[in-house]
């Protein structure tokens, strides 16, 4: 009996020694992968960490030339961190902080660059923000279709009241006051009741006479 399976067993080896011959490249090709895989994600994760800390120690001095109104320093810092660091939020953060620092010197070009970038590569949330002024930009310049398309593009309800009232405000530069009074009492209607853009919305509804 014991012959019969010292036999069997010696076959068996046999059978696994010669499929370990025919696939041991595809079985180490795998474990390879697997080990490179896992290797990668642990580097992933490094980097992410680290990368969010350096976006974060980048945006230091971002933020001190806020406080100091040094516009120069504020653009340099936000261009650098958002060449380093696209995808954080705090480059998104100093690009809009840039952009109205151009818009205030009244550096269009500038400001309007500025918000595209945010639009392209910022958060969900800021990407929001980025639109509104990005239209409020456009419409100072006067390209009204522009500003309208860029407002289109906000499909957040979180911005439904601001997106109605800025609607209006282009339609207004425009003369087109019916549009511009149906846009207002949206922004009217979506605002929650201790939204200024409530309140906002009111006062040039009731300038324009009111909805009619």
């Amino acid at each position: 009996m014991s012959g019969q399976y010292d036999l069997e067993e010696q076959e068996r080896i046999a059978e696994l020694k010669a499929w370990w011959e025919d696939n041991r490249w595809f079985v180490a090709g795998a474990i390879v992968a697997a080990v490179v895989a896992f290797g990668g994600w642990k580097g992933w994760l490094h980097y992410s960490r680290t990368s969010a800390e350096d976006a974060a120690l980048m945006f230091t001095p971002v933020g001190e030339a806020v406080k100091a109104k040094n516009t120069k320093g504020l653009d340099e810092g936000a261009k650098v961190l958002m060449a380093k660091h696209p995808k954080s939020f705090q480059a998104s953060e100093a690009a809009l902080y840039a952009a109205k620092a151009a818009f205030d010197e009244g550096k269009m070009p500038e400001a309007r660059e500025k918000l595209e970038w945010v639009t392209k590569n910022g958060p969900k949330e800021l990407q929001g923000i980025a639109r509104l002024r990005l239209a409020a930009v456009l419409m100072d310049e006067k390209k009204y279709p522009e500003a309208l398309s860029t407002l289109d593009q906000n499909k957040d309800e979180a911005f439904t009241a601001l997106v109605a009232d800025l609607r209006g405000d282009v339609m207004l530069a425009q003369g087109r006051l019916d549009e511009a009074r149906a846009s207002y009492k949206l922004a009217i209607e979506k605002a929650e009741a201790r939204n200024p853009v409530k309140q906002i919305a009111e006062v040039k509804l009731n300038a324009l006479g009111g909805a009619q």
